[in-house]
Parts: structure tokens; sequence; C-alpha cells
């Protein structure tokens, strides 16, 4: 057997670089390779079409296993196991816990709870965890950031009276200095005293983390990933280098330390982030000379992005977090919450909330994610987008440093000003379709109605986000689909739904073509689309678009035939309705000269081109 396949392999002559070289520059028939086929990423580095064995020398990365430093294959050795997490918000802590007790026994391990500081002691803890074993599901937990080290003591206390061994018990206090400047603005207590106080009280709680990295925060303000990565990277080493200092011992302070990341679609990319920040942290970490190699582990939990959630077409946000989980699970995450596909306009129900963690469990289960190691462990590909985004993460880190470190970063404005710019730049792409959002800038669902669907807004904790007075400047959490949404709901609310008529005539191929985009360009709008089979003359055209009541006629044929029809059937319109031309013709001159203002093709804004088709229809 073992011939054969050798026989096998020695029929097919290898092929170099330099041959495939040669066959794609035939097929690109004299296009240009790098403006064709080289994709210039947002990280700032561009990815080849395709990479080969010899692209992998000299990468470190090739280099590393599993559970041993610098982790970047991962913290662990026997398997890819990791925890199934839900959040609760706590409204009355004993429905809180009949909704823990109901989960856990859905496929729920990680359990974190929100919660009201001022109700907090020990009553209110007994009836929260009541029935629930902390020695078999990880506990996390979220309070008002001044009040974190009541909780700790309040836990621990708790732990102790139940009889718990201490030293098994997982989970984390979600304590977060930096994190609530990037958000509320608020620079509220000591970074260095909370913090010490924090680990203090949960010495005994060794598996406990306290001090935490939002990472998450950032990836939901639209940052772009070598952002997300370089930054978090400097956040974690702010709690290193102050609390160092101040006579904390480095493996005391790593070992609290929990990075919570957000995932975005951008499938491998994603991979390579979480393998790329391992390696990076452990680096950081070494630097401190800790005494245990395990305190450069990196604890990560990962949460699926709510910067690309949409209010319309909400379903396809299930294929979104669906790749995005995949990423993180394969990249080989601690834990994991999947953000339930209605969390962008409505507080998620028991369906939503059901298929969230269902997404998670098929990993495991139907695809047995859990099982295999780093399975992207020398890909040509992923081991060198790894490198990459590990550059640009590293140099941005880098920056921050020199200028001061991340805390004099947030508190000039520095990182919620670039982050900023970054939802400005994608909210752009969005626009102009160069950041696809699947039933929302193209291809949307042409029938779908709000029904009463709104966007959720976010509040400040003093519940005026507006009034509320800020220390530093806030990240902008606006999402990606918000205007195309508002737009949309701009349509519907004006209880006139516009019908746009394709009037098809001439060439067969590009009359369809062209009301295929053409229809898919104005539903995003909300409008009503009428596609037609096609029409002999343009008098017919117009006349059937005047009998179907359209608001719209748009002309649909190939360039060259604009020409012919455009005018008359600007003309037979006239002002009855308004006339849009689907296609940038090279008689485009020419039209406009003759009163033809409206076109729309692949190079024109589509969020800005419809706004003023509203204002033109008094929407």
């Amino acid at each position: 057997m073992a011939d054969s396949k050798e026989k096998l392999f020695s029929d097919f002559a290898p092929t170099s670089t330099e041959q495939w070289m040669e066959k794609v520059t035939a097929d690109l028939k004299g296009a240009d390779f790098e403006k064709k086929l080289v994709w210039k990423t947002n990280e700032g580095f561009k990815v080849k079409p395709f990479y080969r064995m010899e692209d992998l020398e000299g990468l470190k990365t090739t280099d590393a296993l599993p559970g041993e430093f610098p982790y970047l294959r991962g913290t662990k050795k026997n398997n890819n196991e990791w925890l199934v997490r839900q959040d609760i918000k706590v409204e009355c802590p004993k429905e809180a816990n009949a909704k823990a007790l109901d989960i856990l026994n859905k496929g729920i391990d990680s359990l974190s709870f929100s919660m009201k500081a001022p109700e907090l002691n020990a009553e209110y803890l007994e009836t929260l965890l009541e029935g629930i074993c902390a020695e078999c599901v990880e506990l996390n937990f979220t309070t008002c950031q001044g009040h974190v080290v009541e909780l700790a003591n309040l836990l621990v206390e708790y732990f102790t009276k139940k009889g718990y061994d201490l030293s098994k018990l997982q989970g984390s206090i979600n304590y977060d200095f930096l994190g609530k400047m990037l958000t509320r603005g608020k620079e509220k207590g000591n970074l260095v005293e909370t913090a010490k106080a924090l680990i203090a009280a949960t010495a005994v709680l060794p598996k406990y983390r306290v001090l935490n990295v939002n990472a998450l925060a950032l990836n939901n303000a639209g940052s772009y990933i070598y952002q997300e990565l370089g930054y978090a990277l400097a956040w974690g080493n702010e709690y290193l280098s102050q609390l160092t200092e101040a006579g904390v011992p480095v493996d005391a302070v790593a070992k609290n330390i929990k990075f919570n990341f957000g995932i975005s679609s951008n499938y491998f990319l994603e991979i390579a982030k979480f393998r790329a920040a391992r390696m990076l942290w452990a680096n950081i970490v070494a630097q401190y000379q800790p005494e245990c190699p395990c305190s450069a582990k990196m604890k990560v939990h990962a949460e699926t992005s709510s910067f690309n959630l949409t209010l319309f077409d909400a379903h396809v946000n299930l294929l979104r977090t669906q790749t995005e989980a995949m990423s993180a699970a394969l990249a080989g995450v601690d834990s994991m919450t999947v953000v339930p596909f209605d969390k962008a306009y409505e507080a998620p129900n028991d369906f939503s909330e059901r298929l969230a963690r269902n997404q998670q469990l098929l990993l495991k289960e139907e695809s047995h994610f859990d099982k295999v190691i780093d399975p992207a462990a020398g890909s040509y590909y992923i081991e060198n987008l790894t490198v990459s985004i590990a550059k640009q993460a590293w140099d941005l880190f880098l920056a921050v440093e020199e200028e001061g470190g991340f805390y004099a970063a947030v508190k000039a404005g520095k990182v919620q000003a670039a982050v900023n710019e970054s939802n400005v730049a994608r909210h752009a792409a969005v626009a102009k379709r160069k950041e696809v959002l699947l039933g929302t800038n193209q291809f949307p669902n042409f029938t779908e109605k709000a029904d009463g669907k709104t966007p959720l807004a976010g509040k400040c904790c003093c519940g005026d986000k507006d009034a509320c007075e800020k220390d530093c400047d806030t990240l902008n959490f606006d999402r990606a689909a918000s205007e195309f949404e508002a737009l949309r709901l701009e349509t519907e609310a004006s209880g006139k739904r516009p019908k746009a008529f394709m009037l098809t005539i001439g060439n067969l191929a590009m009359r369809q073509a062209r009301a295929q985009f053409s229809c898919n360009f104005l539903a995003c709008a909300g409008y009503e689309v009428i596609d037609n089979l096609g029409f002999p003359t343009v008098e017919e055209g117009v006349e059937a678009a005047m009998k179907a009541g359209a608001d719209i006629v748009v002309l649909c044929s190939s360039d060259d035939e604009y020409a012919e029809y455009a005018i008359p059937a600007f003309k037979a319109v006239g002002d009855k309705a308004m006339f849009i031309v689907a296609g940038a013709p090279a008689c485009m001159d020419e039209l406009k000269a003759a009163g033809i203002e409206n076109f729309i093709h692949v190079r024109v804004n589509v969020l800005e081109t419809l706004k003023h088709f509203n204002a033109l229809l008094n929407i």
C-alpha cells in the first residue's frame, strides 16, 4: 500500500511558485496582479492570493506546541474544550436563580450574572446561587465598579459557608477601571487601590480572575482587528505595570487578568488574532520575570460581535454569529458567549437564547470542534496571517507604550478617537457596499417590514446618556447597519411605500442584470420593487409603469442602447414619476444635459443616494 502511494505521487511533478505565477499572469490577460488578486486588508498588510510551503520558512510560529510557552497554539494540551456561557441580567435574584438552574440543564457550563450594587448582601447571594454547584460551573459576576471589593468579600464568605473547596472554584469579577472610561467617560475610584484590595480579597480563590480587559467594547465600537488586539495588550500591560510598581507580585497580577475579546466576521483573521494574542501576551508577561511560567497564559473569553448585528432580516445574524463562533472555537478560547440574533432590537427571549446556546453545542456535539487543538497549525495561509496581525498589533502596542501607556492614551482620548475613526470608515464602507451586510445593504428582503421593531438605544449608568458629565471621550457604538436601518424605518414610518418600476428593454442579458441590481439597490430603502420581463417599446413600458402607480421608473438596458432609449423614456415619464437610469453609460453627459439627473451603479454611495431619493419623494 505504501509503495502504491509513493508511485501515485511520483507520477505528478511538483509545481514551482514561478509556474503558478506564469499561469496566473496568463489568466489575468494583462491585468495588474496586485490590483486584481492581492487583498489589502484594513489591518494594514497585504494578503496574497495563494501561499506555499516556502512561505512558512523563517516563521517561528510553526515551532510552537500546544500548552507550551508562548501558548500560540493554545493553553490546553489534551483537548480544545471551552465553556459555553450565557449572561443573565439580574432584576430579581429568585427569578435569575430559576433561569440559571434551567439553562444549566441545557448545555450551559458558564454563567455570568449582572447585578445591581445597592441590592448586594449575603441574603441576595444566597438566593441567587441557591442550588447551583459552584464547583461544577464557572461563575462570573458584574456589578458597579465601586462595589466590586464588597462583592468579592461576599462571595468568599458564601463559598466558605457552603464548604466548597475554594481552590477548585472557577470564575471572575468584572472589575475594569479603564473600560469604564472608554464606554462611559467616567474615571471613578483608584485603579491600584481597588485592584490590590480585589486581589487580596480573592487570594483564596486562585482560579478567579478579577482584573478585566474588556476589548469586546472596542470590537463592538467597530475597531479593526489589529486595534482590538494592540489596545488589549496595552490595556493588560497597564495592570501589570501599575500594580507591580505598587508592590504586587507579577504572578498575582498576571493570574488575575482576564481578556474579553469580541469576534468579528473576518473568519480567518479572527483565528489568527487569538493565536497571535496568546503569543504576544506571553512574551509581555515574560518580561516581568514571573516565578511561575504559567502566569504567562492568557485567559480568554470571546463574545460574538454586536457591531454587525442587523434589525432587518435578523435571522441572518445567526449566520454571522455562527461563523464568528467557529473562528473563536478553532482558535482555542477558554469560554464563549454567542449573542442572541435579536439583541439589536429587543431583549433576547427564550427562543433566541436557546438558538444562541445551541450554536455552540452544535460545534461541540455535531462538529467536534472541542476535540482537536489548533487545527489551523501549519496552514500556510493562517500561519502567515498570524504573523502579519501580530506585527500590526505589536506596533500599535509599542506606540501606546511610548506615549505613556494605555491609561494616558484613554485619558487623552487617543484610543477613543482612533477607534471612532475606524467606526466612521466602516460606516462609509457599508454605505458604498465595500463592506457587505447581507439583508441590509445588499440583497434585502423585499417584502419585510419592521412591524414595530426599533433599534435598542444604549443608556448611561445614570439613565441619561446625553446629560451625563464625562471625564473623557467615549467610544461610538453605532452598529454598521444603523444608518440603513434608520433610512428604511423612515420610509416605513412615512406611511407611503414608493413603487419602483423596472422599465426593462433592449439587450436581454443587460436589462435583466440591471433590473436585479436596481431592485436590490432600491429595496434597501424599503421601496416596493416591480420587475418585468421586458417591453418592446419605451412607450409601452412607461404606460405599464403608470398603470402600476409607479413613483419611480428605472430604465434598465445596455450602455449602448441608453443613447436610444433614455431621453424618450425620460420625456414620456415627465413629472409623473422619478426617473432613474441603471448604469453609468458613456453617454451620461448627454443624458444629464437633457435633464436626466439620477443614475445608480456600483460606484455610487448607496446610502447617500437613497437618502437623496427619499428627500425627492418627500419622505
